[in-house]
């Protein structure tokens, strides 16, 4: 492993603890917050560190490999038919392995018991396990409903309204799934979510329902949607890292990062735009939270700009760095526009080509 690769716990005790180191690669180089009817009534979150800013056919892509992948224990239980997954999920403790067995599971799920940072809760299967929702117009695929330090690997989820939801969540790892056939977005973290790792999984085929919808990974809660979501405070789903997912064929951003949101890694991912639609849906990636680390992504194909931060709430969008990402945009805007600059700052080693605008509407540095 390189100089540059470094072990990364994910919140202290959160994700690693005495369990888990992940280790992450550095590379040298408006999703609806609406809860589905019937599915989702907001509780009291966990006090959270602070509501104020921190100031500190589609194009195949393929994300680069990623290290520090999660290994799934021996199983526990196994199951087969909807059935026994949802008597499996009910019944499930810290340090249980489910595994899923190929086949098509027919319902939504929930999981609400969470493991501990030692005792994780596993479900893993492989890409022929395929949990179908339904229908792209109600409900989530596989919805985390405070149930932290649990471990989502190599399944597929289709056709629900939103993919998979993580509520309340610490300490989840979410990896190697295939998140298609989408309603609205993706995967979620929102209402207080910390510390967790969305990692190498290929998200794809969203915005079914609305098209404004339609992102492929989204971390936090609009502000338009704090009272419904989050108790009226900025949700500050902190400190998550998305790193090393492939993401395409999405109407909406590959990955926005919402107001309300700190100390997150954007790292090594792969975007394509070539379906991006909608009046606002014109970057890969639109980041309004603060002190973000977005570091070698590559991406192709916009509307617009290849890479945007905004200000949608004072003090928000702020102190973000941009490092070794790769803007292939293939359309009028530029590689990287940041409004306002905000403390927002751009490497010299990002690199775009055919942005009709240029690099950026800042000097690197």
């Amino acid at each position: 492993m390189s100089a540059l690769s470094r072990a990364l716990l994910v919140g202290a005790g959160a994700v690693a603890g005495a369990a888990l180191a992940v280790t992450v690669t550095l590379a040298a180089t408006g999703g609806s917050d609406e809860p589905t009817a019937g599915e989702w009534t907001s509780v009291e979150p966990a006090p959270p560190t602070t509501g104020a800013p921190a100031t500190s056919a589609p194009t195949q892509a393929v994300a680069p490999p990623v290290d520090g992948l999660v290994t799934c224990p021996p199983a526990t239980v196994t199951v087969t038919d909807a059935q026994s997954l949802g008597a499996a999920l009910g019944q499930a403790k810290p340090g249980d392995s489910i595994h899923l067995a190929d086949g098509v599971y027919e319902e939504k799920f929930v999981a609400s018991t969470p493991g501990t940072a030692d005792q994780p809760i596993f479900l893993c299967g492989g890409s022929g396990a395929v949990i179908d929702a339904g229908g792209v117009k109600g409900g989530y695929g596989f919805h985390l409903k405070g149930a932290s330090h649990w471990r989502l690997v190599g399944f597929t989820v289709r056709n629900a309204q939103k993919g998979v939801m993580a509520d309340q969540v610490q300490g989840a790892v979410i990896q190697q799934l295939t998140v298609e056939q989408i309603g609205d977005e993706g995967i979620h973290l929102r209402n207080f979510s910390t510390d967790n790792l969305v990692q190498a999984n290929t998200v794809r085929d969203t915005g079914h329902r609305r098209d404004t919808f339609g992102e492929g990974i989204y971390v936090g809660t609009a502000e338009s949607n704090w009272c419904e979501i989050s108790n009226c405070k900025p949700d500050n789903s902190d400190r998550n890292v998305v790193r090393g997912n492939t993401i395409s064929d999405t109407t909406a951003e590959a990955v926005d990062i919402k107001e309300g949101t700190t100390g997150g890694k954007l790292l090594d991912n792969t975007f394509d735009g070539a379906r991006l639609s909608g009046s606002h849906n014109d970057s890969w990636v639109d980041v309004k939270g603060n002190g973000w680390l977005i570091q070698g992504n590559t991406g192709r194909n916009s509307r617009e700009d290849g890479f945007q931060t905004h200000e949608v709430v004072d003090g928000w969008g702020a102190n973000n760095i941009f490092k070794a990402n790769v803007a292939e945009v293939n359309g009028p805007g530029f590689g990287f526009n940041f409004t306002p600059v905000n403390g927002n700052t751009l490497g010299c080693d990002n690199k775009a080509t055919g942005a009709a605008k240029g690099l950026a509407n800042i000097d690197c540095a």
